[in-house]
């Protein structure tokens, strides 16, 4: 028995997790993007069923490329193929959101899951946990809006992204809700942390599900999705492995 065969096989008794929501017309997602249309080009009734899709790259569960943010960045097809294939790592903050939507992910969080949990090593892909994915599939409470039209939704501070990539190497981030940013901060002053992330040549998910189900660390993740010609993003099918 060849090792991957014996790896394979390893994995296949582990648990799997979806990391990802189902993609509809009707999925909540950025207002000012379109939703997908899927229509039939073709039936069984004429001998083999094919459809047609149209959806926009920063759909559902997706993956943003530098070049999404950065003039001269890297497209989805030039991110090394086991970079998508990552050591993750689980920062729960669901508490905190639960108690203010509004709640930022600094530094300080970091550090004191590493106190609890050890260091995060390079390499490794670090999702924020806030639980905002059970507010699916409703576009109103993803979007959290008040009087001002104003998201109340939480985000990464800048400090922790830097510490992350700078100082522990990771390579990717993700989080439950549309944008890397607050909501607060991004009515205020835009997607400052969003072009921070990707112009250090780091890619992202966005509009994760189900973290709640993965331990601190110890689990992998893999991530899929089309070989496209030159995207900024694309809508994943994310995987986690359990430990």
């Amino acid at each position: 028995m060849t090792d991957l065969l014996k790896i394979y096989q390893e994995l296949q008794e582990k648990k799997w997790v979806n990391l990802s929501h189902q993609i509809r017309e009707d999925s909540p997602h950025f207002p000012a993007l379109p939703a997908l249309e899927k229509k039939d080009i073709f039936t069984l009734k004429d001998g083999f069923h094919v459809q047609q899709f149209s959806v926009v790259g920063q759909y559902g569960t997706h993956i943003d490329a530098p070049i999404h943010f950065v003039e001269g960045g890297r497209w989805l097809e030039e991110i090394e193929l086991k970079d998508l294939f990552l050591p993750l790592v689980v920062i729960d903050k669901s508490k905190e959101v639960a108690e203010n939507p509004d709640f930022i992910l600094g530094k300080q969080d970091i550090l004191d899951f590493e106190a609890e949990h050890g260091q995060i090593e390079p390499g490794t892909f670090v999702a924020f946990r806030s639980d905002w994915s059970k507010r699916w599939p409703s576009q109103s409470a993803m979007r959290n809006l008040d009087d001002q039209e104003i998201q109340h939704t939480p985000g990464w501070g800048r400090d922790a992204l830097e510490f992350l990539i700078h100082e522990r190497g990771v390579k990717a981030v993700g989080h439950e809700t549309f944008d890397t940013d607050a909501g607060i901060p991004t009515a205020e002053h835009g997607l400052l942390n969003e072009y921070y992330l990707l112009e250090q040549d780091i890619y992202q998910l966005e509009v994760m599900t189900n973290l709640d189900q993965l331990p601190a660390k110890g689990a992998l993740i893999s991530i899929s999705f089309p070989n496209w010609h030159q995207a900024s993003g694309s809508p994943v099918r994310a995987v986690s492995i359990l430990p």
